[in-house]
């Protein structure tokens, strides 16, 4: 499972280089059929919503910064043991490399 940290403040959370901050999507409580699921039966979700973005990672031949693809606001798809969990003014939220995410959802 992926780590655990802890800390006060989303206003003085920066991710750094090509770290990304995600708000991971709630799971849902119910099947398609309506019954309703108890906590150790929801599946973790793999999708969420970008918080804050780094500035971008280093060219170390040419010493360019190469800035994300990603960006605040959009949606992604990412596997199950990505990033590091950590919560932020009582939320759980995800810190992770961009590499690590699988595709952006639109729409």
């Amino acid at each position: 499972m992926a780590k655990t940290a802890s800390t006060k403040s989303t206003a003085s959370f920066r991710p750094l280089h090509d770290k990304i901050l995600i708000k991971r999507d709630t799971a849902e409580s119910k099947t398609a059929a309506g019954i309703y699921l108890p906590e150790k039966a929801k599946d973790t979700p793999k999708t969420g919503v970008i918080e804050a973005v780094g500035t971008g990672t280093i060219n170390h031949d040419t010493g360019d910064l190469i800035p994300l693809t990603v960006k605040k606001g959009q949606r992604v798809l990412f596997s199950s043991y990505s990033g590091t969990e950590l919560k932020l003014e009582g939320e759980d939220l995800l810190v992770m490399s961009e590499d690590e995410i699988l595709a952006i959802i639109e729409g």
